[in-house]
């Protein structure tokens, strides 16, 4: 018989907490997933404090996993839970946007081991959609991920992460990024006034990214995801030459029209000596969900025929999904659940994941 979540829940029910209770009853444990005999699951503790001293408790709960028929393997991450913490620290009274600091060179992302860049050519092509639904997929398979919306002048992820807090600041130079679904997440609009336009000149725009790679306390990281605005401006420029990439991912719709402004983000990436490590094609295809006809609106194989002629890998082709948007306005992007949605992501985090690259 097939290992159940039930049966998982009744183990971890009996790994108690100091100040009682236990993992389950506290609601510790989230993103718990069975994939045939693997299993993986995140611990949330309160606050970053708790959150370190919690590795006994992490390799206990690996090990009663682990003992149970039917399980093959399982990993379990440590996250700490900011929005939750006791202790509060103070707003951050730091300016954002200021212009960016010289630097000799590429830099490094302290404790960040790859850094992976989501483009496109243009807008309205689920880029953001994208980047937090991967984020969160890769999360699920026990990597420490890291999200930052990049997209300076449009940034959605606060929304489609649900997040809305305003990250703390301890010393008025460093920033406490926020945590949701397994996901250290990091954005200008938590920063700002929801309604309020982002009108800077390029100078700002780099000094705003270059404080949010630097002065944000990422902790350990195995991949950080950088949701980039659509175009090949400032940003794109700014980060792919002061900071050092593992590569970039393009996402596209299939259509011609999205495909010509692909191959400018393509070409970008390749004049800037970014590797391309893979082409999304988003909106593929559309399945009526009454009569369950496929019908491919922006039509098909564009960016599968693109990724062949460049010598890149298709990392995936995403229907357009009326549940995606919903999860994505309602703060809880698709990947965290078990539908065939969530599982197209957990294939393409999977094939990152074996490739090395997160």
């Amino acid at each position: 018989m097939p290992i159940t979540k039930e049966e998982i829940q009744a183990v971890l029910a009996k790994l108690e907490l100091p100040g009682g209770g236990n993992l389950i009853s506290r609601d510790f444990v989230r993103a718990l997933s069975i994939r045939e005999k693997n299993v993986q699951f995140v611990i949330e503790a309160p606050n970053a404090e708790i959150a370190r001293l919690m590795e006994p408790l992490r390799k206990a709960a690996e090990a009663s996993v682990a003992a149970l028929d039917g399980v093959d393997s399982v990993q379990v991450a440590v996250t700490a839970h900011t929005e939750a913490s006791s202790a509060k620290p103070a707003a951050p009274s730091l300016k954002i946007g200021g212009h960016p600091k010289p630097q000799a060179g590429p830099m490094k992302v302290a404790g960040v081991a790859r850094i992976l860049a989501v483009g496109s050519g243009k807008g309205g092509v689920g880029k953001s959609t994208v980047s937090s639904n991967l984020a969160v997929a890769l999360a699920k398979q026990g990597r420490k991920v890291g999200l930052l919306d990049a997209d300076i002048y449009g940034p959605s992820q606060p929304r489609m992460m649900g997040v809305h807090k305003r990250p703390a600041s301890p010393d008025g130079k460093t920033i406490i990024p926020l945590q949701s679904h397994g996901v250290t997440v990091m954005s200008l609009g938590l920063m700002l006034e929801e309604d309020k336009p982002v009108v800077w000149r390029g100078p700002m725009l780099m000094g705003a990214l270059q404080q949010m790679l630097t002065q944000v306390q990422w902790g350990e990281l195995d991949v950080l995801i950088v949701d980039l605005p659509p175009g090949t401006g400032d940003v794109q420029l700014t980060l792919c030459q002061k900071t050092e990439l593992t590569g970039a991912i393009v996402v596209s719709t299939p259509q011609d029209v999205a495909l010509l402004d692909a191959r400018k983000a393509l070409g970008m990436f390749d004049q800037l000596k970014t590797p391309v490590l893979g082409l999304v094609e988003n909106m593929s295809l559309f399945h009526c969900p009454k009569c369950g006809h496929e019908s491919h609106i922006f039509g098909h194989g564009g960016v599968a025929a693109e990724a062949e002629k460049l010598g890149v890998p298709l990392l995936g082709a995403l229907p357009i999904d009326l549940d995606t948007r919903l999860a994505g306005d309602g703060g809880t992007p698709i990947a965290a659940g078990e539908s065939d949605m969530a599982a197209a992501y957990g294939r393409i985090a999977e094939g990152l994941i074996r490739g090395g690259m997160a």
